[in-house]
């Protein structure tokens, strides 16, 4: 069996907010890539429910913020499609995420 590492490194500011985040996945050639937003999810079996870690930098900007929330939208219609070959549900999820868009200001 092969084993692979994803980490990311987080530096606080004294009241314990995140100031610096950087990402390391050796697979993908990434190494202290700067970023200013991270959200992780897992599945627990055990209880049936999704545990997140979300994390952002105190100087990302307002407008990146809603992109990358943007983009997360998109992504999760097209992950619920292969991993449930329902097309339409995964069409009304994209929907949402172009209602998002306009609704935030990030589209018109």
């Amino acid at each position: 069996m092969r084993k692979t590492q994803i980490t990311i490194d987080v530096e606080l500011d004294e009241n314990h907010i995140p100031e610096l985040m950087t990402w390391n996945a050796a697979d993908g050639g990434v190494e202290k890539e700067e970023t200013k937003a991270v959200m992780i999810s897992v599945w627990d079996e055990k209880t049936s429910e999704a545990l997140r870690i979300d994390l952002w930098t105190k100087d990302m900007p307002v407008d990146q913020m809603k992109m990358f929330m943007h983009q997360i939208f998109v992504s999760l219609g097209s992950t619920y499609q292969r991993a449930t070959g329902e097309d339409d549900v995964a069409a009304w999820i994209e929907q949402i995420a172009e209602e998002f868009a306009v609704k935030s200001a990030i589209k018109m």
